[in-house]
């Protein structure tokens, strides 16, 4: 998309560099070298370090990594468990072992699993379209079902809650098929739920109308896509499906007329390794760490966008804040297994001993800094669906982050918003149920922006990325559609929000108030 269509956001750039330029404004900016080998102390000189050139090679070197490493079906892709990820994992490592960071490759065990015969999917006559109408979610059981789909919880709503608790099932007739909303907890629990109170299947459906039938993870929208499971089900699990079909099941059944359905599902469990990268900075106190953090996997494809650009931004901070003592601790985590269900986050954190976690005062997380059609998002622990979950410490404390990045973002013109990054999450979840406070920066992805969003930062409603303007849903998290490549990040995005992360970096590295759990 060009500047020129962004509308009032360009003023506010014209703003933003005046802001953040600094001493470059005053002279010659300093070599890309001279920034990594210097001190930079001071928000002027690091953010004047923080260029869309630099951050951009970065996503140049992904998408190469990439192409050098196709998958089965010819396209590159950097996903969990490909040379492709791995590949991104000695890159970083090799940066970060060169700009003078103690480094770490912190491997893990993750499950996966083959379907050994084609899934089913059926009512009466009717078959349900595979990767269309709805998926198998991954780490399912096996077994062959035939039996009325029963809904559990609430009625069919955006924010009903469906499955998260045993109380959802009191009236459920066991060996039935449980017909579950996404939204409100996560899978694992609506699943567990589900198994505890004798059902022989799950269905689970998503909570909101798509524009599209296509898969993907659908953070904001869409149809039908999988579920990631964290642990093996003992029962067949469907999900998730379009909301048209779960919707459909649902009005069905409490009209009187409960449908019946067959599911079938015949797989595998495997064991494999996944990696995370752990860059130590040698300055500042280690009994009071601030983690930067984001995920380097991809999902469908090269993944550039997501999350080749939150990587970038970090490791690009990380090599600029490289000669630059500071109060606290800094340490810059990439990990791997997000898009399946936060594994690397999950596992870095349990790992943890009590009086490890407790040298964490705040975590950072960079997930999506360069989208095309942009919002400007700041994950606030308070708003998302696990709260309830959190310390009244977490979700204080947080706010130290939050008002970071907000006061950045006021400063050089630019609106920022408060959000929760949603029920499928992002690698800050772990932190914050830890008992770490947190805060994050995203751009969004997907489908679909709607009318307060372009008002208040420019664009076209519909697509956030890939075709824009379009209501396709995007590149990022559809399947079979490969375009997640450089051409879906924006420069200019990428640059702006990076400097406020650089910016929310250096002040959380030497607050003192920051306090040990």
């Amino acid at each position: 998309m060009s500047l020129g269509k962004i509308g009032r956001f360009v003023a506010a750039a014209i703003c933003f560099g005046g802001v953040v330029a600094g001493s470059a404004a005053a002279g010659a900016a300093p070599s890309p070298k001279a920034c990594r080998e210097r001190n930079n102390s001071t928000t002027s000189r690091l953010l004047e370090c923080i260029r869309a050139h630099a951050l951009w090679q970065h996503l140049v070197n992904f998408q190469v990594i990439a192409d050098q490493n196709p998958g089965r079906d010819g396209h590159g892709n950097r996903d969990t468990g490909t040379s492709g990820y791995r590949a991104s994992v000695d890159y970083v490592a090799a940066l970060m072992r060169k700009a003078g960071y103690n480094v770490t490759i912190q491997p893990y065990p993750w499950k996966t699993f083959v379907l050994l015969a084609p899934p089913a999917f059926r009512d009466g006559a009717r078959a349900y379209r595979l990767e269309k109408d709805w998926f198998v979610a991954r780490l399912s059981g096996s077994g062959s079902v035939t039996a009325p789909v029963q809904p559990a919880g609430a009625k069919n709503g955006m924010d009903a809650a469906s499955g998260c608790s045993r109380r959802d099932f009191e009236r459920f007739r066991r060996g039935n098929i449980a017909l579950l909303q996404r939204g409100a907890c996560e899978f694992d629990v609506q699943v567990a739920n589900a198994q505890a109170s004798g059902a022989s299947a799950v269905v689970i459906y998503n909570n909101r109308a798509g524009v599209n039938e296509v898969g993907g993870k659908a953070r904001n929208g869409g149809s039908a896509y999988q579920a990631n499971l964290a642990e093996r089900a003992a029962i067949p699990v469907i999900g998730v499906v379009s909301h048209a079909v779960g919707a459909d099941l649902d009005a069905r059944y409490r009209a009187g007329k409960a449908p019946r359905v067959s599911i079938g599902v015949q797989a595998e469990k495997k064991s494999d390794t996944d990696y995370n990268v752990i860059a130590d900075s040698p300055f500042g106190d280690p009994h009071r760490t601030v983690v930067i953090e984001g995920h380097l996997d991809s999902i469908y494809g090269a993944g550039i966008l997501d999350n080749g650009s939150g990587s970038a931004t970090i490791l690009e901070i990380a090599r600029n804040m490289a000669r630059t003592p500071t109060s606290n601790r800094l340490r810059y985590i990439w990990f791997g297994g997000e898009e399946i269900a936060l594994l690397g986050s999950r596992y870095y954190t349990k790992a943890l001993s009590q009086k490890q976690l407790r040298d964490i005062v705040f975590d950072v997380d960079a997930d999506v800094t360069a989208t095309p059609n942009f919002d400007i998002l700041i994950a606030d622990p308070g708003h998302a669906h696990n709260a309830d979950k959190l310390s009244k410490r977490v979700l204080r404390d947080s706010q130290i982050g939050n008002r970071l990045f907000l006061d950045y973002f006021r400063t050089i013109g630019v609106a920022s918003r408060i959000a929760s990054f949603g029920n499928d999450g992002t690698d800050s979840i772990p932190f914050g149920l830890a008992g770490i406070p947190n805060t994050g920066i995203l751009t969004q992805q997907n489908c679909c922006k709607k009318p307060w969003e372009v008002k208040l930062w420019g664009g076209f409603l519909g697509n956030y990325e890939g075709k824009v303007p379009g209501r396709d849903g995007g590149c990022v998290d559809n399947p079979r559609r490969w375009c997640d490549n450089l051409s879906n990040n924006n420069r200019f995005v990428f640059e702006i929000v990076s400097k406020a992360t650089a910016y929310v970096t250096l002040k959380l590295a030497n607050d003192a108030s920051l306090k040990r759990k």
